[in-house]
């Protein structure tokens, strides 16, 4: 069933990794397997066997041709650094080259103890593992670049958290999982030769069209443009998630991706009420990785990263901080730049003026006075666009319509300037902005569902929506509208 694997990070030298198996579980069923994505990667969907991908699934057979291991990392958690974290709940099993040809690793998630536990349990509760699922998934069909998930088993035992839970094990789908504290791990232990190899790993593996092997007067220059090409996809990546209001939760140096996916779906989630200092995460107790911060975060981790590279960029260690510095510095204006860029296409925008900025302001100021919904203002545009009722369906929104009322003629007058009619506007803006988000309430309401009574209708009903995010839903449940006050979420939890 399972396609070959290439063992890449395996036959990497074998301080990068501990050769680890997974722990057996008592009773494995599959809850949740993902066949667009399976048959995506290759698998042999035909001959696909539940009870058998159950085992696999959960750790209890290694696949034929797979090498587990446990990656070694460090990294900064909420800005402290810990020169020692690694997989310490997770084994990748190897790499598979998918039908379009990239190569991409497969992780069990949950899968028992490893040398990097550091005397945890390593294994995962059900809501968390269902939490990554809905949410990766919802961000692939919105178009966010993100980790996947591929399936989800339950083990039949007891996972004690705050409370005891069912456990399971994610099969998780990545570019890599190479993180900035895969980087930061070696950089500690001045392993320069370790941090090397990474670093062409990563160039080989994310950007091959960076420079090759250049004369050693020169070589600095390949590194030095992996570290322009990962700031620019973490750039691009914060701006995008901004634009669906997603909040990261733990944006640690170990949850920062080298390809620019998004990795690590813990106490993440959504905003309703738009305010730019929402914060979800009940270990994030001084909203370091609230909604606004996210990019000067990003900011910080890359900057870790660069400290990382020194030594490959110039010998003159001077000059080598120098030059990182210069590209850090450079990272506000491509954030700024792809963030503005979101708004426009979120405001049904294909041209650029140099108002538009300050047009997107208006209304996300607007917004957060009028405690209006992210996800529905900016959907409810579209309906602006049909007429008197759709105008008050999103008027509707407001707490207050002053503002909104003064800002539709700017945004019309602006639109005029297009040279498109309305309706391929209108088609723009529910091309981009989604009708359904995994919101945080219907979330809990579907793991609970499962953890609490094995009843998984509530996921899957869910599932199929969120991965149809610019389709409005049919059906008795509503899953476009907001919490109300009773269903609100104020805190999310990680499940480590």
């Amino acid at each position: 069933m399972f396609p070959s694997f290439s063992l890449r990070y395996a036959r990497l030298p074998a301080r990068l990794r501990v050769d680890c198996l997974p722990t057996p579980v008592t009773e494995p069923r599959l809850v949740a397997f993902n066949r667009e994505l399976a048959e995506e990667l290759g698998f042999d969907v035909e001959a696909f066997d539940a009870e058998r991908a159950a085992e696999v699934f959960a750790g209890n057979a290694v696949p034929e041709g797979a090498e587990p291991l446990a990656m070694a990392y460090a990294g900064h958690q909420f800005g402290n650094f810990v020169p020692q974290l690694g997989d310490g709940r997770a084994l990748l099993l190897g790499e598979v080259v998918d039908r379009r040809g990239r190569l991409r690793d497969l992780q069990l998630k949950g899968s028992g103890r490893t040398p990097f536990s550091r005397g945890g349990d390593g294994r995962a509760p059900l809501g968390p593992v269902l939490r990554e699922y809905l949410v990766s998934e919802a961000m692939h069909a919105m178009g966010i670049p993100t980790t996947r998930a591929l399936a989800a088993v339950t083990t039949g035992e007891r996972v004690f958290r705050r409370i005891p839970e069912p456990g399971a094990v994610l099969t998780r789908v990545a570019a890599s999982h190479l993180r900035v504290g895969t980087f930061q791990y070696f950089a500690a232990r001045r392993d320069t030769e370790a941090v090397q190899l990474l670093a062409d790993e990563a160039i080989d593996r994310h950007y091959p069209d960076l420079p090759g092997e250049l004369a050693e007067v020169e070589a600095g220059e390949r590194y030095l443009a992996l570290l322009e090409a990962v700031v620019g996809r973490q750039a691009e990546l914060v701006a995008r998630w901004m634009g669906i209001g997603f909040i990261h939760g733990v944006m640690n140096t170990d949850n920062t991706s080298i390809s620019g996916e998004t990795i690590d779906y813990g106490p993440c989630a959504f905003m309703d009420a738009y305010d730019p200092r929402t914060v979800f995460s009940s270990i994030d107790e001084r909203g370091r990785y609230a909604y606004l911060n996210q990019p000067v975060i990003a900011q910080w981790n890359l900057a870790r990263f660069a400290e990382t590279l020194l030594p490959l960029i110039d010998d003159d260690s001077d000059r080598a901080i120098a030059r990182a510095t210069s590209v850090i510095e450079a990272f506000t204006e491509r954030f700024d730049s792809c963030w503005q860029a979101v708004l426009r296409a979120k405001l049904g925008l294909a041209t650029r003026e140099e108002g538009d900025g300050a047009l997107a302001q208006d209304l996300l100021d607007a917004m957060q006075a009028g405690k209006a919904d992210f996800t529905l203002a900016f959907r409810r545009l579209a309906d602006a666009l049909d007429g008197p009722e759709g105008e008050a369906r999103l008027a509707a929104l407001f707490d207050g319509h002053e503002a909104l009322a003064a800002w539709l003629p700017r945004w019309r007058e602006r639109l005029a300037r297009e040279d498109v009619d309305e309706a391929e506007i209108a088609r723009r803006l529910r091309g981009t902005n989604p009708a359904v988000i995994p919101r945080n309430h219907r979330v809990e309401q579907a793991l609970a569902a499962a953890a609490e009574e094995d009843d998984f209708a509530p996921f899957e009903a869910l599932l199929a929506v969120i991965t149809r995010p610019f389709e409005e839903p049919a059906g008795e449940v509503d899953y476009t509208r907001p919490p109300h006050d009773s269903e609100k979420v104020l805190r999310t939890f990680c499940g480590t």
